[in-house]
């Protein structure tokens, strides 16, 4: 295993993300003012600075997916909060609307934050919102990077939209490649949900790498959103093929189902993720010693050394009383490479949204950028992200990396 996982930091990929990241679910509730009802709501500005830059933040602060939307509202806070304690001459207002990850809700959202005022737009959280609001930022002129939405239909065609996390499809790839260099033997089943784009887009493009690879994919199992609850079938038939490597490129909620499944029927492969998988260690009654030796690829580990993370964990952990997951660090670094991007482009907080966004636009494929969830970053002028993954593996009950 070691070996396997220290391997994986070598390789580096052409990632443009989150989701991870279409519908992910928690009960997880929302905080720092974020509103419990049904409707797009505001959850409130920071404090007003003057020759302050208006930052907008969207996600899914209640609902289902309140644990990604709350990762990143939180993450981009500290980011704000960090920046505007410091010297520098950049300083923001953040504003955080809810979407509950709905397409309708976040583009009303975004309107909400163009009548407050907003210049800049950091989400919105999940794939298919961000595909949703991508079209109008397109149409108005206003810069928008997404922390999380990791879709290629964020940003195709969108010289204005750029993204922090992986794309979908590389992630297929990528997992492929590990596997094909430390796992080669494996026999591979898995289970997607095939009416998410997420979902399907990562197995699609694995099992394309799988075959070049010369990797035995033995079975495939699928599910809906409308039948994620029993997964017995496809279990029974993995086992039955002799799999002995279970790919889930999915959410962390229908893999906390196939993990106590699995373990009711003595079936016991490795279990390999990708970044939905990300919250499985805080959903509300699993059992976490069922995703004890979870694999998954990620570009974030909250148990990294380096003093930006250690210091970004701490002050997340005094802020919101849990350790921060890869959303809240992907939104962390989401603030600071807007940041980054405005003094290499000048701009002022006096210049109008559409002359900050061409200026932002032109700068964004100038910048490298270290961060939390990356070194030597950059962005090609499609919106895509180049930067390194890493692999994490579930010990303890904590993600961990190699020794």
């Amino acid at each position: 295993m070691k070996k396997i996982l220290c391997l994986l930091l070598a390789m580096t990929m052409t990632f443009g993300c989150l989701t991870a990241c279409g519908s992910k679910d928690t009960s997880e509730p929302a905080t720092d003012g974020a509103a419990t009802g049904g409707d797009t709501a505001d959850t409130g500005s920071s404090e007003t600075i003057e020759g302050a830059f208006k930052l907008g933040a969207v996600g899914p602060l209640t609902g289902d997916a309140a644990i990604y939307g709350q990762a990143v509202v939180n993450g981009a806070q500290i980011a704000v909060d960090e920046i505007n304690a410091s010297d520098s001459t950049v300083k923001f207002e953040l504003n955080k609307q809810d979407d509950e990850a709905d397409g309708e809700k976040s583009k009303n959202a975004y309107n909400n934050l163009m009548d407050w005022g907003m210049q800049i737009l950091v989400g919105p959280t999940t794939s298919g919102a961000a595909t949703a609001v991508a079209a109008q930022v397109y149409t108005d002129r206003t810069f928008m990077i997404t922390p999380s939405g990791s879709s290629t239909d964020v940003i195709d065609g969108k010289d204005n939209v750029f993204q922090v996390c992986f794309t979908d499809p590389n992630q297929g790839t990528g997992a492929a490649d590990y596997i094909a260099e430390n796992m080669p033997d494996s026999k591979i089943a898995i289970i997607y949900r095939n009416d998410d784009a997420y979902s399907q887009g990562i197995r699609d493009t694995f099992v394309e790498e799988a075959e070049a690879k010369g990797l035995e994919v033995v079975t495939e199992g699928t599910f809906t959103a409308d039948t994620a609850t029993d997964f017995t079938v496809q279990l029974t038939d993995a086992q039955s093929k002799g799999a002995d490597l279970l790919f889930l490129p999915i959410y962390y909620q229908p893999a906390s189902i196939i993990l106590n499944q699995a373990n009711a029927m003595g079936y016991a492969p490795t279990f390999f993720g990708v970044d939905g998988m990300d919250g499985i260690l805080t959903l509300e009654n699993f059992d976490t010693s069922l995703a004890e030796g979870v694999m998954l690829l990620t570009p974030f580990s909250a148990d990294a050394t380096d003093d930006l993370t250690k210091n970004f964990v701490a002050k997340y952990q005094e802020a919101y009383g849990e350790v921060p997951n890869q959303f809240a660090a992907d939104a962390y670094d989401a603030v600071y490479i807007v940041k980054a991007a405005i003094e290499a482009a000048g701009c002022t907080a006096d210049m109008s949204t559409t002359d900050i966004c061409e200026a932002l636009v032109a700068a964004m494929p100038t910048l490298t950028y270290n961060g939390l969830t990356g070194q030597n970053m950059t962005w090609q002028a499609t919106g895509e992200v180049s930067k390194a993954p890493m692999a994490v593996v579930i010990k303890d009950g904590v993600y961990t990396l190699p020794n």
